[in-house]
């Protein structure tokens, strides 16, 4: 948030409609942004700014979806396991839900990561286990959403999230982990920009692999290293650039800048 009270994501599309004379009407509380310059009409939703397609968008708002389409294009990724809110009833969700989870769990002794299937930056995502503690990060997750996932607990040694326009590069950087256990900006973690190298180049080829895959055009991908070996966490269509945007404000508006050219038609 700004001083003023609006997210970054704001304050970068009226910049850019101040620049281009494109009218900016901010509705809903800052969710939702009505662009028109002219005849021409487009919306910002969210952290989405119009770019992908509505598949590409819902695949990769969707974990179990993302982590599906990238198996079935060979990209390495941490695997996410789909359980429906048991309340939709037996016609959508099998009998055996919980024994599946538990199967997971018990497949896993180093403990899985319960956490909705659809993303809260971090929030209501659980280390469990114990079948205690499934059962209550279920609840949890649950009360709120209508379905669920669950991954192996890995021991993340690197987190990089790589921010894509059109398979460019735009944005690479690192999460520096605070005390938690999780990488989330909102928990703690502090983004630093990583230079040209070996690092940056594998984390772009896997984000580039992993945005080819779902044909998504602009979007944060983030991805781990887990024992050496990078693999895709998860890919987000609205792309988020609020904490980043405390320490490199013109580049988070540059990124920004490019996707509405593309938006609204323009070429640099």
């Amino acid at each position: 948030m700004t001083a003023s009270g609006e997210r970054i994501f704001v304050q970068a599309i009226r910049s850019y409609g101040a620049r281009h004379r494109i009218d900016v009407d901010v509705r809903a509380g800052g969710w939702l942004i009505a662009m028109r310059r002219g005849e021409m009409r487009r919306f910002a939703f969210g952290y989405d700014i119009g770019l992908n397609s509505a598949i590409a968008h819902r695949l990769a708002n969707d974990k179990s979806a993302t982590s599906e389409a990238l198996s079935l294009a060979r990209v390495p990724c941490i695997p996410h396991h789909l359980f429906l809110n048991p309340k939709l009833g037996r016609n959508v969700v099998d009998a055996a839900w919980r024994e599946a989870m538990v199967g997971l769990l018990h497949d896993n002794p180093q403990g899985v990561v319960v956490k909705p299937n659809e993303g809260t930056s971090g929030r209501s995502v659980f280390r469990v286990t114990t079948e205690t503690e499934l059962d209550h990060a279920a609840g949890e997750v649950f009360s709120m959403s209508t379905g669920l996932v669950i991954s192996p607990y890995v021991e993340i040694e690197d987190e990089v999230r790589v921010i894509l326009l059109d398979d460019v590069p735009r944005v690479v950087y690192s999460k520096q982990r605070g005390a938690d256990w999780r990488h989330n900006l909102d928990a703690g973690a502090k983004p630093v920009l990583l230079e040209d190298g070996e690092v940056r180049a594998a984390c772009v080829k896997l984000a580039t692999d992993a945005a080819s895959a779902i044909g998504i055009a602009f979007a944060s991908i983030d991805v781990v290293r887990v024992d050496g070996d990078w693999r895709v966490l998860e890919i987000n269509s609205g792309v988020m650039m609020e904490a980043l945007a405390k320490l490199h404000p013109e580049l988070v508006q540059a990124t920004y800048d490019a996707a509405l050219d593309r938006v609204f038609g323009e070429e640099r």
